[in-house]
């Protein structure tokens, strides 16, 4: 006797003392333990049948492809959910050693101060060396970590941006902002626009890539209206008179009036 508990996909669940019931009854064990090894291919056969347990878990899976979430099997669900946290669980832990990872990476980044001034480049990017020396000697980070992490930032920005992340893009603007300031800053006052002006122009030329195919153009979507349907019809509107009552055809006549007379 199957249970009345459905689930929300129409089918029976057979409880535990149903599903025992299923199964054929266990012969006597011998010696060489024939009999249970035979006991046990046959349960294995009859719950692959129709209306068997395993058929119908099976047909369960098969339908899940077809229904909606609250359709599927609860036993389906539990299942899932519980990959899906195990999967979360297995990210978080992997995103962990990956930051730590990079944190070490970042103390192991050569100090500021090691690379001159020199060159197009050295122009460009002692100021910020420098600048981030000087912060660094008031807050609890190494100024190589300073630096790597604007390094790192100018990269993501760049790259994201090329593929069109917003996000990326508003760092990428945040990056350029920032490095302009801290060049301004640190430059001698002899050179400070001209090094301002160099950086300013190595960032457009990077912003051709970082910035690739944003418009400043509106986008205007056109939707047509719909072509009027013409259904020529013809509306005659005609008043009728009233009826005239009968016996008084000739009311209005005089009452010497003969119809056979002039």
């Amino acid at each position: 006797m199957q249970s009345d508990d459905k689930p929300t996909n129409g089918q029976y669940n057979l409880s535990f003392p149903e599903l025992f019931n299923q199964l054929p009854t266990v012969p006597p064990a011998d010696q060489h333990g024939a009999g249970r090894l035979a006991w046990l291919r046959a349960a294995w056969k009859k719950t692959w049948k129709e209306g068997g347990f395993l058929y119908e878990r099976w047909e369960e899976v098969g339908q899940a492809r077809h229904v909606s979430w609250y359709e599927i099997a609860t036993w389906i669900k539990a299942a899932l959910l519980f990959g899906g946290l195990s999967l979360i669980v297995m990210m978080l832990d992997a995103a962990g050693d990956i930051a730590s990872a990079a944190l070490k990476g970042l103390s192991d980044v050569p100090a500021s101060g090691a690379v001159d001034g020199s060159g197009l480049w050295g122009t460009v990017d002692h100021p910020i060396r420098v600048f981030l020396a000087d912060q660094a000697a008031h807050l609890p980070v190494a100024p190589a970590a300073l630096y790597a992490f604007w390094q790192l930032t100018g990269l993501v920005g760049l790259v994201g941006g090329f593929f069109g992340n917003a996000g990326a893009r508003i760092a990428w603007l945040l990056f350029g902002i920032g490095s302009l300031a801290m060049i301004w800053s640190a430059t001698p006052a002899g050179g400070r626009a001209a090094a301002t002006g160099l950086a300013a122009l190595m960032r457009a030329l990077a912003s051709i890539f970082a910035l690739r195919g944003l418009t400043l153009r509106p986008i205007v979507h056109n939707h047509p209206a719909p072509a009027p349907v013409f259904s020529p019809a013809l509306h005659l509107h005609a008043t009728l008179p009233a009826p005239t009552p009968a016996g008084d055809d000739f009311g209005d006549e005089p009452d010497n009036f003969h119809p056979l007379q002039g």
